[in-house]
């Protein structure tokens, strides 16, 4: 088995309170002496990069005078250097020359190792298929899908491409658009526009916050049924579990995420075997569907499409059926 060294994320939360005497001294002495584990760069570091909050405001002035007694909380990431295996897992790629590699991820494949899932990640799989990507930072994924996401991911093979693509997702200019089925019956299309940050009391999750990132969400409806609705949507920008966040909290969650959306929603007189279908699809209904992107060596613009995996056209299927059955229209 091949090993290859790469950089992980680690994310880092850290809270204390300041002692009295700390008055008149300075941030980034006062959060060495607070947070001896860190070194004095890396705390300077994340104060200068806003990741510092005392009581409850961002200082991000490293020479900030103290009162003593406040408290201070840290949120920040740190790349840590870890060993990842390369390992044969099957891939579906629909695209790939010496750059770019562009794959169709299936349901239930972790992106990339944290904890709980230091193998069999989309990252070992990579490693094992291009071993040439052990020169590029977490093996070139510059975007992520959820576990249960499904659909089309681009991965950039040398350090060029990698620079280029993530230039065009901070750029909102790379295309991704989704499709979903949500709970609930939406009335149009629209967009959400609120900041995703990380839930205040659910540390594995995150929620619409006023100090977190922008974040935007346009959707239209593709199909009305009972009690739900097919969307297309499209990321104009990339938060974690965007989509999912934005959904549940407009009402609408998606079908199966139990993290975000609960118990599924039933119409009146749904039969037995529609119910086992709602409640058997055991991940979030959603699939990155399209791709857009400039290739950043030729400059063309390229895009790809996926077609919708069997379970979600299966749960298609039987939101048509429910709604024959029940003699419902879009516009009944």
């Amino acid at each position: 088995m091949m090993l290859f060294m790469n950089q992980q994320v680690k994310s880092i939360s850290l809270s204390g309170e300041l002692p009295l005497e700390a008055f008149n001294t300075r941030l980034d002495q006062c959060i060495a002496q607070l947070f001896p584990d860190y070194s004095r760069s890396k705390l300077k570091e994340w104060i200068l990069d806003g990741s510092v909050r005392v009581d409850g405001d961002v200082i991000d002035i490293p020479r900030h005078k103290m009162r003593g007694g406040e408290i201070v909380v840290v949120e920040a990431q740190q790349e840590v250097q870890v060993n990842h295996s390369a390992e044969n897992i099957d891939l579906d790629v629909v695209f790939e020359d010496e750059h770019i590699l562009v794959l169709n991820k299936p349901a239930g494949l972790v992106v990339h190792p944290g904890a709980g899932n230091q193998s069999g990640t989309l990252l070992n799989a990579l490693l094992a298929h291009a071993p040439e990507l052990e020169h590029v930072p977490r093996a070139g994924i510059v975007h992520r899908l959820d576990k249960e996401t499904t659909g089309l991911m681009v991965v950039a093979k040398t350090l060029i491409a990698q620079t280029h693509l993530v230039e065009q997702l901070q750029s909102r200019t790379m295309g991704r658009e989704y499709e979903a089925v949500v709970m609930g019956k939406l009335i149009a299309g629209g967009s959400v526009d609120e900041n995703i940050g990380r839930h205040p009391t659910k540390r594995t999750l995150m929620a619409v916050t006023i100090s977190g990132k922008n974040a935007v969400t346009h959707y239209r409806i593709k199909k009305k049924y009972r009690a739900h609705t097919h969307l297309r949507l499209k990321l104009e920008t990339g938060r974690t579990h965007q989509i999912r966040v934005h959904m549940a909290n407009i009402k609408h969650p998606l079908v199966g995420d139990i993290q975000y959306g609960g118990r599924a929603r039933l119409a009146k007189h749904s039969s037995e075997s529609f119910i086992a279908v709602l409640r058997g699809f055991k991940r979030q209904a959603l699939h990155a569907i399209q791709l857009t992107l400039v290739h950043p060596v030729t400059h063309e613009s390229m895009t790809w499409q996926s077609p919708l995996p069997e379970d979600f056209v299966y749960l298609i299927s039987q939101l048509d059926e429910d709604a024959k059955d029940n003699g419902w229209g879009e516009n009944a």
